[in-house]
């Protein structure tokens, strides 16, 4: 019988954990090694050991209405887009107002997770724990790892020669803070990612020239869509979702390309991704485009050399006199605390969970693993529905299927992103698809039959509108009585968020003058039919 469980960090996954927890009876103790919760979004003026790190200018790529806890939204006055100080605020009023932080451990430093010798039958954990130089061992039922994948970061120097003899300085992403030390300077900036991008359009209001270097290209995307409405509010709906699965694949990648080039032709900028059609996930950057137009960050190839003071690129270009290299190369997984690292990495050294939770050769299934996924969709909503499922497993309340079965369902979901992502190891997944499928093994997504009998205008907007948490918050256990009002609701936040100024509406007799062009075109039609 599980009771106590014990939660590996304090970020949004970790929260999210230990309210979930709570919510089922259960008796969490979380783990953190710094001073406060936040995790990535904590930000430091210097990177720390063990720590996820993030620049001084960090903004969100999802819009407050859909990256809220499902059952705690953002007050109406956030901005839709929020700066990492306006989120790490939130984070800690949601720790507050759900009682959180008495089940936080801080300056706690999780050394070592391991099986009791009689794991096969109670599936009980050791967890060894460090602060003030005391160690300490407790034994907890299970165990929720909520590190995150921005800790340990990849720098593949390897892959660059000549970068040894390069006399500028070079750092990983992970290290830049604030751009000022680089006014002045040629910068080279490797990697076309959220971060890279971020970075070289930043680095390009002080450097004297950016460079910014890409292996494959990448679709870039605004966060402000058509009408000015966040592109994940019109994005991320469940029929959009519903369109692309059952339209052929030639028609679905032709509307997706068209989609990613409605703003400008990514291949007039250099960027286009080698794989057009691939569903890797683009990179969020309003600015890059006119940056590059403006000319301060130019689009270079792959690296194939460094010299002492230039770059030689593939494409048989030389840049000259550069001063600094930002490597913004990504992360590696790594869970140093784990004594049996092949629990999670339990197949070539790759991450090897069931649903992207559970390590699925375990005698007993008390482990699990949140927030190790990538989608469209925000991380804290995910969070949530995976730590419901979790527990839902733990207590023996979720049928789990034999482990042949399990693998097999890894292996058909890694064949799924080799198809759409190019890579069958990716941590990507669909966002809609992921959710509604914890969703429904728990008995808490959406029933859109019933709703369009009971409640046809909420029906609706779940359908067509924003795939927004409120929906998993909405039926089945652990719902939320706010969750209706703040779907129907959710329009009007996020316009309150950028109508400061009352402005007067412009009227048009567009609609009208569209409609009766449809009506007239019918009516054409209809008399071709007639007589031909």
């Amino acid at each position: 019988m599980v009771r106590r469980v014990a939660v590996v960090g304090a970020g949004v996954s970790g929260l999210a954990a230990i309210k979930c927890c709570l919510e089922e009876g259960l008796e969490p103790t979380c783990f953190e090694q710094s001073e406060d919760v936040g995790g990535l979004w904590r930000y430091t003026d210097q990177a720390e050991e063990g720590r996820a790190s993030i620049y001084r200018t960090v903004f969100t790529n999802s819009c407050k209405e859909m990256m809220c806890y499902p059952d705690f939204p953002f007050p109406d006055d956030h901005p839709n887009y929020m700066h990492n100080a306006r989120l790490q605020h939130y984070i800690c009023k949601y720790a507050e107002h759900f009682d959180l932080l008495r089940h936080i451990q801080f300056k706690t430093l999780v050394t070592k997770v391991k099986k009791r010798p009689d794991f096969s039958v109670t599936g009980q954990w050791e967890v060894v724990t460090q602060r003030d130089g005391k160690e300490e061992t407790a034994v907890f039922d299970a165990v929720m790892v909520c590190s995150g994948h921005h800790v340990y970061p990849n720098l593949p120097l390897t892959d660059f020669p000549g970068i040894q003899k390069f006399k500028g300085c070079y750092f990983h992403s992970r290290e830049y803070k604030e751009p000022e030390k680089f006014r002045g300077k040629k910068v080279l900036v490797i990697g076309l990612g959220n971060s890279g991008s971020d970075i070289a359009v930043e680095l390009s209001a002080v450097a004297s020239q950016v460079y910014l270097s890409s292996r494959s290209g990448s679709w870039v995307m605004s966060r402000v869509w058509d009408n000015g409405y966040p592109w994940d509010m019109l994005v991320i709906t469940r029929f959009r979702t519903w369109l692309g699965n059952i339209l052929p694949r030639a028609i679905s990648d032709w509307l997706y390309v068209r989609g990613m080039n409605r703003f400008f032709k990514h291949e007039n900028f250099g960027l286009m991704p080698l794989n057009r059609t691939s569903r890797k996930e683009p990179v969020f950057n309003d600015d890059l485009p006119s940056r590059i137009a403006c000319g301060v960050v130019v689009i270079k190839p792959n690296v194939k050399e460094f010299r002492e003071t230039s770059v030689l690129f593939q494409d048989g270009t030389v840049q000259d006199d550069v001063d600094a290299v930002v490597f913004a190369t990504g992360y590696s997984y790594s869970y140093p605390f784990m004594e049996d690292d092949s629990i999670i990495k339990s197949r070539d050294n790759q991450v090897t969970l069931y649903k992207g939770i559970l390590p699925p050769r375990l005698e007993k299934p008390t482990m699990a693993v949140i927030g190790l996924v990538q989608s469209l969709g925000p991380i804290i909503p995910t969070a949530d529905v995976q730590c419901r499922w979790a527990i839902k497993v733990f207590q023996g309340q979720c049928t789990l299927p034999p482990v042949s079965e399990m693998m097999d369902d890894i292996d058909e979901k890694m064949g799924k992103k080799l198809k759409w992502y190019g890579n069958s190891t990716t941590l990507q997944t669909d966002y809609i698809t992921y959710m509604d499928e914890l969703a429904s093994a728990i008995g808490v997504k959406p029933n859109v039959l019933k709703l369009l009998l009971t409640d046809p205008r909420l029906a609706l907007e779940v359908v067509f509108g924003p795939c927004s948490p409120y929906q998993f918050r909405l039926m089945g256990p652990g719902k939320w009585s706010g969750a209706r009002k703040a779907i129907l609701t959710q329009w009007d936040r996020t316009l309150r968020a950028t109508q400061t100024r009352i402005a007067p509406a412009v009227p048009t007799a567009f609609p009208c003058l569209a409609m009766l062009g449809v009506l007239f075109l019918l009516l054409l039609l209809l008399l071709a039919a007639l007589y031909c």
